[in-house]
């Protein structure tokens, strides 16, 4: 564990690595690193580990090709949500 982190947290050192990888790659746009976090977080438990930083980057492909706004992000994201979700129950109903 890095150093800043254990002084500071994983989702501070996190918020400020994306705010230096947007910099970088020159993307102006707010990012809700706590909500993509976890979105990553339910796709790796409901599909397998791997499956949460492909989700996030399709989710942002997704955003980007429908105008790389906020909203766009947010609908991606929603989407994704209702897919978990789905999957999540068909697997509940051929457990139960």
């Amino acid at each position: 564990m890095a150093d800043d982190e254990r002084h500071r947290g994983p989702i501070e050192v996190s918020t400020d690595w994306v705010a230096d990888l947007q910099r970088e790659l020159g993307i102006d746009l707010p990012v809700d690193v706590t909500d993509l976090l976890e979105l990553a977080r339910v796709a790796a438990h409901r599909v397998a580990r791997p499956a949460a930083p492909l989700t996030t980057f399709l989710v942002g492909y997704a955003a980007a090709a429908n105008g790389g706004s906020i909203a766009a992000v947010q609908e991606a994201a929603d989407a994704t949500r209702r897919l978990l979700a789905q999957r999540n129950s068909l697997e509940s109903d051929d457990s139960g």
